[in-house]
């Protein structure tokens, strides 16, 4: 949301969304940045938003805002700052010692990965104590690389694929990047859907409208509750008589599956108690 719009902002605490990144960057024109960043602290400070997760992107380090942005952000103590262009952790430990100097110690780093030297420093940088989260940023990326964007993204799938990768081995959230045409329902279903399949943990969204469409996407449904349930029992009785091995359903079922079927349940009985 953009903090310089008061009505984006009101309109924010109605939206069935996970989180809201209070935006001081992109979506700000430069005038509009001092009272972007008083705004967007007032809303965190607000306790108007129930319980989405409340993070601040700040404009970069480098540029005339980002100091301001940060020590405001970090009084503020909001649960983290989006951190536009991170391209390694020397820069994450700049910030986190600002926030910290600010007061926000336990305020997180959401780390933006949208540049090159992101993609091969992007193990370090999830890797990081302060990164809660990673973030694709995938317009810059595909303008850094000179990579035109094109239905599918298979041409930036390597480093989507890389950065998950990344965020797997260090226990760290990952969410893919926005898609631009509001207007394209059908193409913003099935970049969820290959957000999906390529191990994301969710989307970030510019518009309301995405916001149900993404949700679909992350929840698993009724037959794979039923098929998690299903598996669980099944192994457990199989254990239970000295089997490690067992079929649900024609398919094989192993320690593996077991996982994934209690993975299900856990998302699922999350979004149950939002409910």
């Amino acid at each position: 949301m953009p903090s310089s719009n008061t009505k984006a902002l009101d309109k924010a605490k109605t939206i069935p969304c996970d989180a809201i990144i209070f935006d001081l960057e992109d979506a700000v024109a430069p005038d509009a940045k001092p009272t972007a960043r008083e705004q967007a602290v007032a809303a965190v400070g607000s306790a108007a938003y129930g319980r989405r997760e409340l993070t601040i992107r700040c404009n970069g380090l480098d540029t005339p805002w980002g100091a301001d942005d940060i020590a405001a952000a970090g009084a503020a103590k909001p649960a983290a700052v989006v951190i536009p262009k991170v391209n390694s952790t020397v820069e994450l430990d700049t910030v986190a010692a600002a926030l910290d100097a600010a007061g926000g110690t336990d305020t997180m780093i959401w780390a933006m990965v949208e540049t090159p030297t992101a993609i091969f420093d992007v193990r370090a940088i999830a890797a990081h104590p302060r990164v809660a989260v990673l973030v694709m940023g995938t317009n810059d990326l595909a303008k850094e690389i000179g990579a035109p964007q094109v239905p599918g993204r298979g041409n930036l799938a390597p480093y989507l694929a890389t950065a998950v990768l990344a965020a797997r081995e260090a226990g760290t959230v990952i969410l893919d990047g926005v898609y631009n045409d509001i207007a394209d329902a059908d193409g913003f279903t099935a970049e969820c859907r290959q957000g999906v399949e390529m191990g994301f943990d969710g989307k970030t969204l510019i518009h309301p409208s995405q916001v149900d469409p993404a949700n679909a996407a992350w929840s698993p449904n009724a037959d794979e509750v039923d098929f998690a349930r299903r598996v669980i029992a099944a192994f457990e009785e199989a254990e239970a008589d000295g089997r490690g091995v067992i079929t649900v359903d024609g398919k094989m079922i192993e320690h593996l599956h077991v996982a994934n079927a209690r993975r299900t349940l856990a998302v699922a009985d999350a979004i149950a108690a939002l409910d």
